[in-house]
Order: C-alpha cells, then structure tokens, then sequence
C-alpha cells in the first residue's frame, strides 16, 4: 500500500491528484490532505442549492466538485480528508467506514456510522463520505471535522439567492441534493487535547501499520505535471464547478 501525506491545500489540486491516483495507479493507496477553505460539492450536485455563493466570494471561499457523488462539505485547515484507493469493481465503504471508527477508539472516541457511511459521536456528524469507481478501482474518502470553523460551514453551506428564488437558470432537471446534519468538531470530544498535527500523524501511523505492504509515497515531477495538468483543463475550470455541460 502507498501512504501519502499530501501536503498540498488547494481543493483544486487535491481533487485532481484523488482521480489522477484513481486512473493511474494500479496499488492500494492512503492518502491524508487537508484544504484551504473551499465547498466541495458531489459531482450530481446544483451549486448554487448547496452553497451561498455570494458569502463565499466574501469569504473567498473557493468552490470545487468533486469526482465522485455524495454531498456538499466544507473544508479548512481544521478539517482532515482521507482518501483510500484499492482495486475492486463494487463499492464496499463498510470496511474504509469501520477502520476510522477503531482509530477513533484509540483516542477514547465512540462513532456510530449511519446508512451514508457518516460518522457521529452523540449524535452529532463529524465525517462524510463519498465513492467513485473508475474501472477495476475504487475510491472512498472521508473527511473529519477536528477543528473546523463551524460557524462558516453553518452559514456557507446554504442554498444560494438565485436558488431560494428560482432564478439559477443553470440548474439541471435533477441533481442529489444533500442532506443536512448538525455537525461537531472531534477537538471538543477528545479525552485531552491534542494539536491537528498530532492526529495527523496518528492517521497517518495507524493506516500505515494496517498493511504489511505499507510503502511511503511522494508525488514525482511527472506526477505532479499531470496533477497540475488535471486541475487546470478540469478541476479549476468554471464549466465544471458550475455544471455547465453534460458532465
């Protein structure tokens, strides 16, 4: 298994590199990244239903779809994404969702997941998940609020003017809308506390030990070429976050 610690934090480039993996890798693969603050939507979604446009341009909040399907989340530095990659022609998250809960438990913390593959703890959702397959390849990632601005999330993830009043003429005859959850941040749940960093590296120790194959990766030249080449043509092009042709 390659493990990759992605240290890059533009959603652009993050989302790019997750299919680029997909597409061109032939072994499993853990991947943990964080982003700078963007809402990702589910490749199915409206936009302009899952997001107030106008607060995020305040904000500068970048926008971003995803490759796969699922619903709409806000990233920060506060939140971790998790991306496992194996080769599979069925989607089978159980097992990605069960393994964050037996790390969860390492640091005292009791997950439930739901019919979505979410977690919560008490009640309140602190990850979200979504699947794609491309070929014989599966991915499944994750993210978890550890310390995420919630007050931006709460205000960013609402549908937009021209969505509340029936003016975004862009929209498509049907799109998954998401499905809204009160959330938490796993830094109020801790035992003790602990900085992000800190959890990071338990992530990243704990998904690695998991397989005896374990093989740390970085991006090469050409890796990161086709990455980059990737978000450019694709992720950072308006016709794609907006929906604007056939996807």
């Amino acid at each position: 298994m390659l493990c990759i610690h992605n240290t890059h934090t533009d959603a652009w480039f993050n989302l790019a590199a997750e299919e680029y993996l997909l597409k061109n890798f032939s072994e499993d693969i853990f991947m943990l990244w964080q982003n700078e603050p963007a809402v990702v939507i589910g490749k199915y979604q409206n936009i302009w239903a899952e997001a107030d446009l106008e607060y995020a341009g305040q904000k500068q909040i970048k926008l971003a779809r995803r490759y796969s399907g699922g619903g709409a989340v806000y990233h920060d530095m506060g939140n971790l994404n998790l991306s496992f990659i194996e080769n599979s022609s069925q989607i089978r998250p159980t097992g990605f969702t069960n393994s964050i809960i037996d790390f969860l438990e390492t640091y005292g913390l009791h997950a439930c997941s739901d019919e979505r593959q979410g977690l919560t703890i008490d009640g309140l959702k602190v990850s979200g998940s979504a699947q794609a397959i491309h070929k014989r390849r599966m991915l499944h990632h994750a993210t978890l609020l550890f310390s995420t601005d919630l007050e931006t999330l709460e205000h960013v993830l609402c549908p937009s003017i021209e969505y509340t009043t029936g003016h975004d003429t862009a929209a498509r005859p049907y799109f998954v809308p998401s499905v809204k959850s009160p959330v938490t941040n796993l830094c109020g749940k801790l035992p003790a506390p602990i900085t992000i960093d800190k959890f990071k590296q338990s992530l990243l120790a704990y998904f690695s030990a998991r397989s005896t194959a374990f093989r740390p990766y970085k991006f090469t030249d050409q890796d990161l070429e086709e990455i980059r080449l990737l978000r450019n043509k694709k992720y950072a092009d308006e016709n794609w976050i907006f929906n604007t042709y056939t996807l």
